[in-house]
């Protein structure tokens, strides 16, 4: 039950990276297909889970919002870096659900 009210949580405030990071690249490929993050990626395709690098935990392929393309993405890095203040990354309101999610 905490898992599908957290998913439908709309975010608290939205960042502009300065600096590369591993949550940045995912979030550009995300943003670069159409969509505003993994959980409205999800949602919209109806899939369990992304298909990710398991070496960079980088993301390795997106359908495309618009036509249903796909896009493949390498295992390197893709953000450059005159993108990464383009990249918007939310933060969720879930200071205060932690206490109420299971450990582990």
């Amino acid at each position: 039950m905490a898992t599908s009210t957290l998913t439908q949580l709309e975010p608290k405030s939205l960042i502009r990276p300065t600096h590369w990071s591993k949550e940045v690249e995912n979030a550009y490929r995300f943003q670069l297909a159409g969509y505003r993050d993994e959980m409205e990626y999800k949602k919209l395709r109806q899939v369990v889970e992304v298909d990710v690098w398991p070496d960079s935990g980088f993301v390795k392929k997106l359908q495309r919002r618009k036509d249903g393309f796909f896009y493949y993405f390498d295992k390197l890095r893709e953000c450059p870096d005159k993108e990464i203040h383009k990249s918007i990354l939310k933060k969720l309101f879930v200071d205060n659900y932690t206490n109420y999610l299971p450990a582990g």
